[in-house]
């Protein structure tokens, strides 16, 4: 059985997403130096991070 036309060849599966996953976000915000190890513990509320 073929693969359909629609699922792409594997090399374009390298375009940049334009959504981070949570600990992108913190690793962002640690650069930025708006996350401290110690106290931010929380799951949701994490501010907006600038695109990278």
């Amino acid at each position: 059985m073929s693969r359909h036309p629609s699922y792409g060849k594997s090399g374009k599966g390298a375009k940049k997403r334009n959504v981070l996953k949570r600990f992108e976000r913190i690793d962002v915000l640690k650069k930025l130096g708006k996350w401290k190890d110690g106290e931010n513990k929380k799951v949701t509320g994490l501010p907006k991070t600038p695109a990278q």
